[in-house]
């Protein structure tokens, strides 16, 4: 089978470089890829990001299934587009990915379908929402409506945090139009989790479970980022805490789905709050998390391409999906100075030992040499029988990945 790939993140590596371990796979076009795809087995870059370029690509090279990486596309129907041209894809139809494209659109579609999630107000007009400040309590969280990047979240503690923040996506419009509506709820405290999942419309399977550390410095502290490693599974997510996700977010979105009549055969991410008083949604991503994919996709036993198929054919509710019964961690070597300013071009050097636990995100290959090329350079994987040795394997490996102005967190997987 050819497939064709879209994105250019370490969650395109990663779901590549699993891709390609199915022996039904001859070819992978990878659009447009990074330079851990440009060396990945099967693999081939090719500079196309326009829809209507990739389906003429797909027509050409009579490509069997498209599989979508990132949000941005989906929400600008990308799935629908190919669907008229009678081309096999994967991933939601633009109105399901609404799910992730607007917030307020899906806070919307929790409370219709009963999905346990924070207390919220959306605000479209920047005097109203500073006039709310003035009233609701703290610490609050206020988010952009549109897609940011996984950035257009401020916890704020203070009335000054927020109005900051309102001013910032609402006024300074540092979002370019993503924070022109916002979404200001209830602060829950506890542990966040990440569950993806797979669904074909009708069913829906949990992956296992992780937990995404988010902040730039150890112990959780500065900046948010895109993420600087991952925990998998998340030690949190007990048997009783999977229930409670179960029976009070994921049946109840199921429910949603269908009643909505979503065309929806693709990944759906539950981005959770382990509360004392149970567990909440805090946001729906419409395909798999970065850097959460590198460790989930790490410990998958089964064919992935056989289980998109599965997706595809609406047939998930027969198949059951395989786990490797490690523990895995990711860490994130990225420039430093990110997520504010950094350098890009430096020479990346790759030990050959360690090739195959590495995912190359914002790297290139320029004249057969891998440079950075953006703030997350890569994810470096460790594993073990439990937490201890995943953490152990996964330092000790990155002793032999370099570049200069290398950062990494040093804490990745320690949870307390």
């Amino acid at each position: 089978m050819k497939l064709l790939l879209i994105g250019s993140g370490g969650r395109e590596h990663a779901l590549a470089w699993k891709l390609a371990k199915s022996p039904k796979v001859e070819k992978i076009f990878v659009a447009p890829g990074n330079g851990g795809t440009a060396i990945e087995d099967k693999c081939e870059n090719i500079n196309v990001t326009d829809i209507e370029e990739l389906i003429n690509f797909a027509k050409k090279e009579i490509i069997d299934i498209t599989i979508v990486g990132p949000e941005e596309p989906l929400t600008k129907g990308i799935v629908n587009k190919f669907q008229q041209e009678g081309l096999k894809i994967f991933g939601p139809a633009q109105n399901g990915a609404m799910l992730e494209g607007s917030k307020s659109f899906s806070k919307a579609f929790m409370k219709k379908y009963g999905v346990k999630t924070a207390e919220y107000e959306i605000f479209n007009n920047a005097e109203e929402a500073l006039k709310y400040l003035e009233k609701c309590s703290y610490p609050t969280v206020i988010k952009v409506d549109g897609l940011a990047a996984g950035k257009g979240v401020a916890i704020c503690e203070t009335k000054e945090d927020a109005v900051k923040a309102v001013n910032s996506y609402m006024l300074d419009d540092i979002f370019n139009g993503a924070g022109q509506k916002i979404v200001i709820e209830e602060f829950l405290e506890g542990v966040e989790a990440s569950i993806l999942s797979i669904t074909d419309g009708k069913t829906i399977i949990p992956f296992i479970s992780a937990k995404d550390h988010k902040q730039i410095f150890d112990g959780g502290k500065g900046p948010n980022t895109g993420g600087m490693g991952v925990l998998a599974p998340n030690p949190y997510v007990t048997e009783e805490i999977l229930e409670d996700f179960k029976e009070n977010i994921m049946n109840k979105t199921l429910i949603g789905i269908r009643e909505e009549a979503f065309d929806f055969k693709g990944i759906i991410f539950f981005g959770l709050m382990i509360t004392k008083k149970g567990t909440y949604l805090l946001e729906y991503n419409v395909r798999m998390g970065d850097p959460e994919t590198q460790s989930v996709l790490y410990l998958m036993e089964s064919d992935l391409l056989e289980v998109i198929q599965a997706a595809l054919s609406e047939e998930l509710a027969n198949i059951e999906i395989k786990w490797n019964n490690e523990v895995c961690i990711n860490v994130v070597l990225a420039s430093n100075g990110y997520p504010g300013k950094f350098t890009k071009g430096y020479e990346i050097q790759i030990d050959e030992k360690v090739k195959d636990k590495v995912f190359l995100a914002g790297a290139k290959l320029e004249d057969n040499i891998l440079k950075t090329n953006g703030g997350r350079v890569l994810s470096v994987i460790g594993t073990g029988k439990n937490l201890e040795e995943a953490r152990e394997d996964a330092y000790s490996n990155i002793k032999d990945v370099t570049f200069k102005n290398a950062y990494y967190r040093k804490d990745i997987g320690i949870y307390e």
